[in-house]
């Protein structure tokens, strides 16, 4: 035994209960990792390969679980005739991976050639026999009262009572109902009875219950079957199984929260099978290999065979897209760097200053903003702006978490009302409903009400408290507990408000890592972005995924409350960095949905800038307009030819439209990331598409500062960019599908339908016109600095390395631009020779509805 083991470490043999937990680690890992809804925040679909290169990562998944990782061969043929994939770049390609000797082989096979793509999958090929051997459907005898019981049990407000002994866990909460009730869960008596006694005698495990529908384990002739029985089994809803082993590590991702064990679901399936087929077949139906052949089982996880024809096509195909885009990035940066002097340095001091979050979607609102009033300055920082902490709302009975996910905060923000801060009530969402004859009344008194109130929404969008509006996050009037004057003054183990020390560290590691230290504006803007969604489950995808999917404007208020405090400036100069008396930061939250700006705090603007901000919010407002009308030309049912204001009044009324399913594109088509001085990117058109990350390497020459940039940027971008991707290329396994027929279940997550297994991934109007192509992150930085930075940090170097993003630096001293691969950094001349210019911004916009190609902007 102790030899399977020892040769077969990544496909662990059940046979005692110390194995099954071992297993069951390595079983989740593979499971989707998607949060509850309200802390949706995008990750690597397939995080469980990242340690492998990506296209094998990707055939792996592919072969294993039937997954779709790229995009078909049809569709590829079809872009290169579109000419959205070069020729002379696909031939790079082909040179690259294949050699020039195999270059008219490999165009001619990928042109017209004929590839078998493998339809065959590992998953679900045990189970299935379960309908050969007794002609029966397990899943259909089991899932829906499966469902039915985990919804329940770990339903957040949908129902009005908990079942009996919930914080005990699902099985003991089952027990306790098959010991108390006249009806019992199971058909039959044998799953009860070993539901009961193995709760009373924590005696229940996975092998025994395996030992009845399987027999015991032959271990020479097929070692694998019960790895892969149950491989089949919680993959047949992946889903649920996903969520529960997600909560089992993160228990706080519930607000009403529930004892989630992976162990239990397992065993609770398994015992409703037993009792599927007790009911179906009698006491005496023969364990499965007994009743039926079971061919041998290779390995789950065996390495793929990488020379089969298909997937060493796709993979030519796939880099042949990505690199059509990427050069001509690298060639508009290039030409740009040529004719635009982009290292001369300017002194000039700026009417204002204002940092957005690195998000994709306010690169265009930033670019509308410099050309309005160009003597600006636009910075990109991670929406959370370095303040990492829980914040607990006015009369909120639970914290949120505004930071990166892996983050784990020390500090608890708490917002204090004001006289003139009230949050308001939805009649309609009453406790009183909860109650027998109150509800009645209460449903016949408003319910006439409700209806009317639908049909006004219906064609008179308007907000309401029930409206999910990042603009209601935080009240404008409201006061935060920023500042801590007491070390002693905690709450649940958080320290309430930032010390003076701790704000001047946060504040100067902020500056410093985008390269903001001298020349301040009179009033510098911290622009945190959220969203206004009506009718969407995933709301949380659309807000600030630094802020665990919710809106950053508390964050953009703390920042700025510390940037503002004199004994913080005073410890920042003895540091070198001098802040006059003059420089007011000021906080502002951009709804990227209804591209409205409010600011924050504006009654303690100093006398002498007030004007000046009366004109600035003026120009905010003008740059919404120009930002919603550019986005709305992807937008069919919008006039795009109609003045700017106009479109933005349309976009606001369908950002609140319950009929709406696409109000905004989030990060559809996002494809870059440059981390760099603006000036490497404020002539290029980019539709878009890239993330901006704010980095000077004048200020950093040893990559210190570019070490902290790098870590925050990468896994947030990349992963946004891979959860797109992965959607995109399978909307039906690795997606949502259509939003349309979705239902929220126990406010945990979404089906499709009334009764299935939760969806993970986004919906299909969220991806549709999304270009699946992995992220290229731009540094500006020497490559030897870049090398060494992301070598620092074994995670960091992985998402490089195994090529889940591909990485570029442009050298700003030769100018040149290197590619990272196979460990180290190459010379890359873009193919490209010349870039398109734009004079006619106005009619681009009106006469392109898809994306638009990399241009200069005169």
């Amino acid at each position: 035994m102790d030899t399977i083991l020892e040769k077969d470490r990544n496909n662990i043999i059940l046979e005692s209960i110390s194995d099954e937990d071992r297993f069951l680690e390595k079983l989740s890992h593979y499971l989707p990792a998607q949060m509850p809804l309200k802390d949706f925040v995008h990750h690597n679909t397939l995080h469980a390969y990242q340690h492998k290169k990506f296209f094998e990562a990707t055939q792996q998944a592919c072969e294993t679980f039937g997954y779709t990782t790229t995009l078909s061969i049809e569709e590829f043929r079809k872009l290169f005739a579109e000419k959205r994939i070069r020729e002379d770049i696909l031939e790079h390609v082909i040179i690259k991976l294949q050699g020039e000797e195999k270059l008219v082989f490999w165009k001619d096979r990928l042109l017209h050639g004929q590839f078998d793509k493998p339809t065959e999958k590992k998953i679900g090929k045990l189970r299935n026999l379960w309908r050969e051997a007794y002609q029966i459907d397990l899943n259909g005898l089991v899932r829906p009262s499966l469902f039915r019981i985990i919804n329940a049990y770990f339903d957040q407000g949908v129902s009005i009572s908990h079942l009996p002994a919930w914080e005990h866990g699902i099985l003991a909460s089952l027990a306790e109902i098959e010991k108390n009730s006249f009806i019992s869960l199971f058909k039959r008596k044998r799953a009860k009875k070993l539901l009961i006694n193995g709760v009373a005698n924590n005696s229940l495990n996975i092998t025994d219950l395996l030992k009845i529908l399987l027999g015991d384990l032959d271990i020479e002739k097929n070692p694998h079957l019960y790895a892969q029985y149950l491989y089949d089994q919680q993959f047949m809803h992946s889903g649920w199984s996903g969520m529960v082993a997600v909560l089992e590590h993160n228990p706080h991702g519930l607000l009403d929260e529930r004892k989630a064990k992976l162990k239990d679901l397992v065993i609770l399936e398994l015992l409703l099978e037993i009792d599927a087929l007790d009911a179906e077949l009698g006491k005496n139906w023969l364990p499965l290999p007994q009743k039926i052949n079971v061919p041998y089982l290779a390995p789950i996880h065996e390495t793929p065979d990488m020379s089969k024809d298909y997937f060493e096509a796709v993979r030519i195909w796939q880099n042949a897209f990505e690199w059509t885009y990427y050069d001509s990035v690298l060639a508009g940066i290039q030409f740009c760097d040529a004719e635009k002097k982009l290292y001369e340095k300017s002194t000039e001091k700026k009417d204002f200053q204002a940092m957005f979050c690195i998000d994709d979607r306010e690169g265009s609102f930033r670019r509308h903003l410099e050309k309005l009033h160009p003597n600006c300055e636009t910075f990109g920082v991670p929406g959370f702006f370095g303040v990492p902490f829980w914040y607990k709302p006015l009369n909120g009975k639970s914290y949120m978490k505004l930071c990166p996910v892996p983050i784990n905060p020390k500090h608890l923000i708490k917002e204090i009302a004001s006289q003139k801060h009230t949050h308001k009530k939805e009649i309609l969402f009453s406790e009183n409903s909860h109650h027998l004859f109150r509800g009645f009344l209460f449903t016949i008194g408003l319910g006439f009400w409700a209806i009317i109130r639908l049909i006004k929404t219906m064609f008179r969008p308007s907000l309401s408290s029930a409206t999910v509006c990042s603009l209601n996050h935080t009240h404008h009037s409201a006061k935060l507990t920023v500042e801590n004057q007491n070390s002693e003054e905690m709450e649940n183990g958080y320290q309430i408000g930032f010390k003076i020390t701790e704000m001047a560290v946060l504040v100067e590691n902020l500056l410093r890592n985008i390269g903001f230290l001298d020349n301040y504006a009179d009033l510098v803007y911290v622009v945190a972005h959220g969203a206004t969604s009506v009718n969407n489950p995933h709301y949380a995808a659309y807000d600030c995924g630094a802020c665990s999917g919710r809106p950053g404007s508390v964050n953009a208020r703390v920042f700025c409350s510390m940037a503002n405090n004199t004994s913080v400036r005073k410890i920042l100069e003895e540091k070198g960095i001098v802040i006059p008396e003059t420089t007011q930061f000021i906080p502002a939250i951009h709804d990227t949905t209804r591209d409205e700006v409010v600011f924050y705090d504006t009654d303690f603007i100093f006398e002498r800038n007030k004007a000046p901000h009366q004109k600035i919010q003026n120009i905010f407002k003008q740059a919404g307009d120009e930002n919603a009308k550019e986005r709305a030309r992807r937008f069919d049912t919008i006039n795009i030819k109609q003045k700017a204001r106009k479109i933005h009044k349309e976009v606001k009324k369908r950002a609140i439209s319950i009929y709406e399913p696409r109000p905004e594109l989030n990060h559809a088509t996002d494809a870059l990331c440059i981390v760099g001085r603006r000036k490497l990117s404020h002539d290029l058109f980019l539709d878009r598409r890239s993330f901006l990350n704010s980095y000077d390497y004048s200020t950093d020459l040893e990559g210190t500062y570019l070490f902290n940039v790098l870590s925050a940027c990468t896994p947030v971008c990349v992963g946004i960019n891979l959860e797109y991707y992965f959607s995109r290329v399978d909307n039906h396994y690795l997606g949502v599908g259509t939003k349309l027929p979705l239902n929220v279940m126990g406010l945990i997550g979404v089906a499709n339908g009334i009764d299935g297994d939760l969806k993970t991934g986004l919906p299909l109007q969220m991806v549709e016109v999304h270009d699946p192509v992995r992220l290229m992150m731009i540094v500006e930085q020497k490559p030897e600095i870049v090398l060494k930075t992301i070598q620092k940090n074994p995670a960091l170097y992985e998402w490089y390395n195994n090529e889940w993003a591909n990485l570029a630096c442009f050298d700003p001293y030769t100018h040149q631009f290197y590619i990272f691969r196979n460990g180290e950094f190459n010379l890359y001349k873009p193919i490209q020779q010349s870039v398109p210019h734009i004079s006619g911004f106005k009619n681009l916009i009106e006469t392109h509805h898809d994306n638009i190609q990399v241009s200069i902007i005169d």
